[in-house]
């Protein structure tokens, strides 16, 4: 120590050792740094193979909910499509000739599809509408068939929703 001493003044070596020790602590500091920012890159890592394993997994639930609800959907069609084909059967032309269809029953039923206040009644209500039994049989059949297969599409949604929120839930934990 004593040769330091002779070749080294005293602010010198101050300065020697107050430099070590700034370089030693950015060393520390940068390596903690370092730590931190690797733990924060496998964080984000770990993020992204998470969101990939349930957008995977919501994949397949969306096609399976499409699959079976699609099958159900052309089912409804097609078997309102079969009833509408019956009509004839079941309203005959001398029903429709027995059954006259009313302006009063039309102008009701378009103010019940439109949600309108269909207005007071008048003596025109009484009066033919020009439309045959078979007509009306037909059109409910066709809005009945629509009904259904917009149920189905509710109620396909509901449990695409639920299937998808449990995948998430599973996979997000």
């Amino acid at each position: 120590m004593k040769l330091l001493s002779v070749v080294m003044p005293w602010w010198a070596r101050w300065l020697v050792l107050m430099s070590a020790t700034a370089v030693f602590g950015i060393l520390c500091y940068n390596s903690g740094k370092q730590v931190k920012g690797e733990e924060h890159l496998a964080y984000v890592a770990e993020q992204a193979e998470q969101t990939a394993r349930i957008a995977k997994a919501q994949q397949v639930v969306v096609a399976q909910t499409q699959i079976k609800y699609v099958d159900r959907i052309k089912i409804v069609y097609a078997k309102g499509e079969t009833i509408e084909k019956q009509v004839p059967i079941y309203v005959t032309s001398a029903d429709a000739a027995r059954f006259a269809v009313n302006a009063g029953f039309v102008r009701l039923y378009d103010a019940a599809w439109s949600g309108d206040d269909p207005g007071p009644a008048t003596d025109s209500d009484r009066e033919s509408a020009g439309i045959s039994l078979a007509q009306v049989a037909t059109v409910e059949a066709g809005n009945a068939t629509a009904c259904r297969a917009w149920r189905e599409i509710a109620l396909g949604l509901r449990e695409n929703y639920i299937n998808l929120q449990s995948v998430t839930n599973k996979i997000g934990r």
